[in-house]
């Protein structure tokens, strides 16, 4: 019964975690036809990504400080009610302004079920259990990019309103199961009131701790460097490798295939292997893969749409090594501030978040012209985070105290 309990409840938080991942997947396969509904360009419609991801991470920063102070549940609810209100407004949108604006309405409500999700792994899980159920949730997570554009292919077929209207039904069935199933962790006598000079004041210790920073950092480096080709995914499929939009699955299908083997060995290594070994052999996995990533593209070239595969395949075998650090990293990172893990969480989200919403605005629309420049920033991001990692070396040794408490 106990053991049936708990699979419940991971399930409710990897239902609100892949919230955020469906919200930005599921109408990619609809650019072209949405670009074509509001008499624009492809650019405006990749740019309600950036409209998504931008209010997404200003308010993780917050997220996790509201459930702090008014709870777990309380902070979901009104986050997803939000959200499904937000989804409706994008469905019946009459132009692309006005379909940015929900889009960040979206962005701003979509962080209240990942971030408290993540607090909520460590509320109610400890040592190496808490590594196994942070690496269950994200394996179930990594279903969703594989899922949603598939998904959203098919709706497509419908009409490209009906993308949105099921994420309005998908936020509204994630809010009943949370407040069905899963128990207020932050009970009142452990709330932290709420105030802007408290939360800036628990970011300014945040920013002045170099293993936390370093473990953020960390984080979100390594999904950015997968993310690129999320976000460049209408560009990199359609006119790189002559797919089309119900092909999206090509890509998705292995590279969450490998997200969901990296979560698969974190999960049952925790325990048996130190985090600090296991930290070692994923970014040391993720450096090879990404760097003959590189060299496969430069010989490749323009001739790739001929064996497609060769331009996928690199991303899929780099997401094992990011997703076995993942859950590593992630529950490192939150034993930094055991009292207050929501704001962690949040903290944690924003940097994932500010990684991506870089990427989408920044980065993506500069190396999305070819599979060479995309496989490059790859390798500059996983480069830049594996420095971050061994800079410090303190991340590994702190990690490490996680098998030490089993």
């Amino acid at each position: 019964m106990l053991k049936s309990r708990s699979s419940v409840l991971v399930l409710v938080l990897a239902a609100l975690a892949a919230l955020a991942p469906f919200a930005i997947d599921t109408y990619l396969p609809a650019f072209h036809v949405m670009a074509a509904e509001f008499g624009t360009d492809e650019l405006a419609i990749q740019q309600s990504l950036t409209f998504y991801l931008l209010p997404y991470a200003v308010m993780t920063l917050c997220h996790g400080a509201i459930s702090d102070a008014i709870g777990r549940i309380t902070t979901i609810k009104w986050g997803l009610a939000i959200f499904v209100l937000a989804s409706l407004g994008c469905a019946f949108a009459p132009n692309v302004q006005t379909l940015w604006l929900f889009r960040a309405l979206q962005g701003v409500s979509g962080g209240a079920g990942n971030t408290v999700a993540r607090a909520m792994v460590r509320d109610l899980f400890s040592g190496a259990q808490a590594q196994r159920v942070m690496a269950t949730v994200q394996l179930l997570f990594g279903i969703a990019p594989a899922v949603a554009p598939i998904l959203g292919g098919l709706l497509l077929g419908i009409h490209w309103q009906a993308i949105f209207l099921f994420l309005s039904l998908y936020a509204a069935v994630a809010l009943w199961m949370a407040v069905r199933y899963l128990p207020e962790t932050m009970t009142v006598e452990k709330r932290v009131p709420f105030s802007l000079a408290g939360i800036a004041h628990t970011y300014g210790k945040m920013l002045r701790h170099r293993v936390f920073l370093a473990l953020i950092a960390c984080l979100g480096l390594n999904f950015a460097a997968f993310f690129i080709y999320v976000l460049a995914s209408p560009i990199f499929l359609v006119e790189h490798l002559h797919l089309n939009s119900q092909q999206f699955g090509y890509l998705f299908i292995p590279t969450v295939t490998g997200m969901m083997l990296g979560s698969w060995i974190s999960r049952h290594t925790a325990g048996k292997i130190a985090a600090s070994r296991m930290l070692r052999y994923a970014f040391a996995w993720m450096v090879l893969i990404a760097s003959l990533n590189v060299c496969i593209q430069l010989w490749v070239g323009n001739g790739i749409h001929h064996a497609w595969w060769l331009a996928i395949l690199p991303i899929a075998l780099f997401n094992i090594g990011m997703a076995a650090a993942m859950p590593v990293l992630s529950i490192a990172a939150l034993d930094c501030y055991p009292k207050v893990r929501g704001t962690a969480a949040s903290a944690q989200a924003f940097m994932q978040m500010l990684c991506s919403t870089v990427c989408s605005a920044a980065i993506v629309p500069f190396v999305w012209h070819s599979t060479f420049t995309l496989a490059v920033a790859m390798l500059m991001m996983t480069l830049l985070s594996t420095l971050l990692l061994r800079l410090t070396h303190q991340p590994q040794a702190h990690a490490s105290a996680i098998n030490d408490k089993v």
